[in-house]
């Protein structure tokens, strides 16, 4: 695993696992939040978005977590892993609702400078609708690539838990 993607639902865990990923390979971490919005919430402009992640993708080594589905095409094709973690939507749900009471008015580190913390109705139903309107993409893109990419997909806190303590550290 030299060049792996970190993908799932909001509330998933995806910075922390990936952040926890990256330490035990020793690779870069790469979260996209954190180059895709500019302070107060301002979104990439997409063509400077497409480039962004082109460049970043071309590097030798990363860990890599986000969803942004316009470019999730080009990551796939320049990864060697994708983990999805797959999560039930209850447990995604309440983890960021309590993500959003503990950081109220505040930044969480993996996000830039500028960007409180904030929940919104249309997240919250897009993290409750993920299942049934992302997933699908998601593992059929997953079909196309078998054979391709080394494919895990994670679907509880202790499959998550036992697969970064068996992860063995390169030398």
């Amino acid at each position: 695993m030299r060049r792996v993607l970190v993908i799932g639902s909001g509330g998933a865990g995806k910075s922390t696992f990936a952040a926890r990923l990256a330490a035990r390979l020793r690779l870069p971490l790469i979260g996209l939040d954190a180059l895709y919005w500019k302070p107060g919430w301002v979104a990439t402009p997409p063509d400077e978005w497409a480039e962004c992640v082109q460049a970043i993708s071309a590097r030798s080594a990363w860990v890599m977590d986000g969803n942004y589905g316009g470019t999730l095409d080009a990551r796939l094709a320049r990864c060697d892993t994708v983990i999805f973690l797959d999560l039930p939507r209850v447990l995604c749900t309440w983890r960021i609702v309590r993500r959003a009471a503990r950081y109220v008015g505040r930044t969480r580190p993996d996000m830039p400078a500028g960007c409180p913390e904030r929940l919104s109705w249309e997240f919250v139903v897009w993290v409750w609708t993920f299942p049934a309107r992302r997933r699908p993409e998601i593992l059929a893109k997953f079909a196309a690539l078998r054979g391709e990419k080394r494919i895990i997909v994670l679907r509880s806190r202790r499959a998550v838990s036992t697969f970064l303590s068996d992860l063995q550290s390169p030398v």
